[in-house]
């Protein structure tokens, strides 16, 4: 009986500490974006002064990993051999709201690091409308940006 009284405590705990970590859906690698910054609309219009503006962003910061296309495999990315989705497939941010989109350029993700610091606001918003355009530039002509 008293193999039963230690036993009983332990099998208890590991099923309440067990149950929910199965039990929980994968989270987004996008999780972290706090709710209300991902719905957060974009307040710019992607018009092509936004597009170019956004362009002269990319080109300073970002085309070192995500490439000049936005293919993922920018020198940089070649070099460390980082994985870096491909943003001139449409299905990469299909399911992103222009929120997220702004949050993670801002904030960085995994080894991105943040933009926040140097580029600000409207500035993001245009580097948004530039990244969703990568993947419409490619499926609509199919032509580069």
């Amino acid at each position: 009986m008293s193999r039963i009284a230690l036993v009983l405590p332990a099998v208890l705990l590991l099923l309440i500490f067990a149950v929910p970590a199965h039990s929980q859906a994968p989270k987004s690698p996008y999780a972290a974006v706090p709710a209300e910054d991902a719905a957060k609309a974009n307040p710019i219009k992607s018009t092509a002064e936004s597009l170019a503006k956004g362009k002269k962003w990319w080109n300073f910061d970002c085309s070192m990993c995500h490439g000049d296309s936005g293919d993922g495999k920018g020198d940089v990315a070649q070099d460390t051999k980082l994985q870096i989705v491909n943003l001139t497939d449409a299905a990469a941010l299909k399911n992103h709201t222009d929120g997220e989109i702004y949050w993670v350029i801002k904030n960085g993700h995994q080894d991105m690091p943040p933009e926040g610091p140097r580029v600000k606001g409207e500035e993001l918003w245009d580097l948004v409308n530039y990244v969703r355009s990568l993947s419409k530039a490619k499926s609509d002509t199919g032509q580069k940006p």
